[in-house]
């Protein structure tokens, strides 16, 4: 079997609230992967904005817009696909914004758009609480894109605690899933590597996690460890660094189709047996 090989770059930031200095931070730090040969470029969540809930309406932008259209330059000038982990996009909704990732392809088009569907609404007591719903609106639907030769499922952070959602985008086709994330310090540490070797393990889908490192000047502490892993579950690359980074790794999606091979759980899953069961069983 030959290789069908492409090179993938996930970008650790540590943002804050100053729109323009993150957006500076992100640029260097594609450009260092589209150096070193990385075909698609992946940034984490809240990537231009990492601050205040009360800013949000002022950050948000259209799609596109100001910071896609940066991005885009990037990408055509480089040949290289650049996808925006997630940002802040204007909606109609009074006192809310979507957070939405973008992938722009290699000829600076945007290729896909992606509004989180499953939002951050936390209670853990003595560790983390939060309502991402207080000021965010979420998205509605599910994109599997074609980006950079191979097909791309997307999702964003605390998706990744939603296994069904992996499921779907698998049997839709996705090769590789994208989970840019500003995953909390204190669940990071329990959680962010078993969750995302699980989603890659059970659709034997190669995972390319970006991910938000250290603590913001409001106290928020987010765990890093961007990680980029195959479809058996081992991690081809993984930051261990406290700041910010850059980790690349080559992809053969020959593996994808071998693996499935092998455990064909896609061809052998029973949907239709799993709604039969009554939402309320005596007796449980």
């Amino acid at each position: 079997m030959t290789t069908n090989e492409v090179k993938v770059a996930a970008v650790q930031l540590s943002s804050g609230s100053d729109v323009a200095l993150n957006v500076d931070s992100a640029t260097d730090l594609v450009l260092k992967a589209a150096d070193g040969g990385a075909q698609y470029i992946q940034l984490p969540e809240y990537f231009n904005y990492l601050g205040p809930e009360e800013r949000y309406d002022a950050v948000a932008e259209s799609i596109p817009g100001k910071t896609t259209s940066h991005f885009a330059e990037i990408a055509r000038s480089r040949g290289v696909a650049i996808h925006i982990g997630s940002m802040l996009e204007q909606s109609q909704i009074p006192g809310r914004c979507f957070n939405t990732s973008v992938v722009i392809d290699q000829y600076g088009s945007i290729a896909a758009k992606y509004r989180k569907t499953h939002l951050f609404d936390v209670d853990v007591q003595g560790e983390v609480v939060y309502r991402e719903s207080d000021a965010i609106s979420p998205g509605d639907e599910l994109i599997v894109a074609d980006v950079s030769g191979f097909c791309l499922g997307m999702s964003i952070c605390f998706d990744l605690r939603f296994p069904e959602l992996y499921r779907r985008l698998a049997t839709n086709g996705a090769e590789v899933i994208a989970i840019p994330a500003a995953f909390a310090a204190s669940t990071g540490r329990a959680h962010w590597s078993v969750l995302v070797r699980a989603r890659a393990i059970e659709n034997h889908a190669f995972v390319i996690a970006a991910a938000q490192v250290g603590t913001t000047a409001e106290g928020s502490a987010f765990f890093g460890h961007s990680m980029i892993v195959d479809p058996w579950g081992d991690v081809l690359a993984e930051s261990l660094e406290e700041g910010e980074d850059v980790v690349v790794a080559t992809i053969d999606l020959n593996e994808v189709l071998r693996r499935r091979a092998q455990i064909s759980v896609l061809t052998l899953q029973r949907p239709a047996l799993y709604d039969s069961l009554p939402s309320s069983v005596a007796g449980v």
